[in-house]
């Protein structure tokens, strides 16, 4: 080649692939005794808990303990960072149960859906973060939950690519539905009212301006009941609502793989 050609393109077939902006994805520093990370994310769990997420900073945080905001700097590098580890400890409470008999799976997904609105219920602030980015996290606990989730499904019958957009849709259902059980909730407390005195305060009111009698009979005989039985009974409504089709779904992809089966047979 001759040394007056204008240098060639530099080949990027090897360049690397830029990496994952994840707290999972790069080592973790050593840490001092008197400041973990496991001391920071409990600690950001419960400041999550008592004030929600609009409370969370790294300045705040680092006030709870005791530390400058500089120092939390060292062990999780930045905010974005901080909620996928407090995210990913508060996925360690599920309840996945793991199944060997494919005829348990509608109970053991049921057990799965309450376990995470009671973990949303619990942290308040969890569904919000996971309405606005979903599962994009790659946390021991959030992956382990996932594989465990879908083997339940895999194990009733249904292929993977079924069971992964089948639990997506349920995932999906739950933190919707509990993002909306978690808003009330905390709108009564920053209004120091409890759910009964609500009940008894504004439900007349808006049965009256329900401006359909019939409609206005079910606002006034839900009045009567527990508000806790009575969200627990919606959550449960729609809920079966997407176990009645997936179960319609599989009986008919069990009926077609039998079929295939007996006419592979003959």
């Amino acid at each position: 080649m001759n040394i007056d050609d204008p240098d060639p393109a530099p080949d990027d077939s090897d360049a690397p692939a830029p990496a994952l902006n994840s707290v999972w994805t790069r080592p973790q520093r050593r840490q001092k005794e008197q400041l973990t990370r496991e001391r920071i994310v409990a600690e950001a769990i419960s400041l999550l808990d008592e004030e929600g997420i609009e409370a969370l900073s790294m300045r705040t945080l680092g006030q709870r303990l005791g530390a400058g905001a500089t120092s939390l700097y060292r062990h999780v590098a930045s905010k974005d960072e901080l909620i996928e580890l407090v995210t990913d400890e508060v996925y360690g409470e599920l309840d996945v149960p793991e199944i060997t008999d494919p005829a348990s799976w509608r109970l053991a997904l049921h057990v799965n859906a309450h376990s995470l609105r009671q973990v949303g219920l619990r942290h308040m602030w969890l569904m919000n973060v996971l309405g606005q980015v979903g599962l994009n996290y790659l946390g021991p606990n959030v992956v382990s939950v996932t594989q465990r989730s879908l083997a339940i499904l895999t194990t009733a019958g249904f292929d993977m690519h079924e069971s992964a957009r089948a639990m997506s849709t349920v995932s999906s259902y739950v933190i919707g539905i509990t993002s909306a059980e978690a808003g009330w909730l905390s709108a009564l407390r920053r209004q120091g009212m409890s759910e009964q005195e609500w009940y008894r305060v504004v439900g007349p009111k808006m049965a009256s301006a329900a401006g359909d009698a019939e409609l206005a009979d079910i606002y006034l005989e839900e009045l009567k009941n527990d508000p806790t039985e009575t969200r627990l009974g919606n959550f449960v409504y729609g809920l079966d609502l997407i176990l009645d089709s997936l179960e319609i779904r599989l009986a008919a992809k069990l009926a077609a793989d039998q079929k295939a089966r007996a006419a592979a047979s003959q």
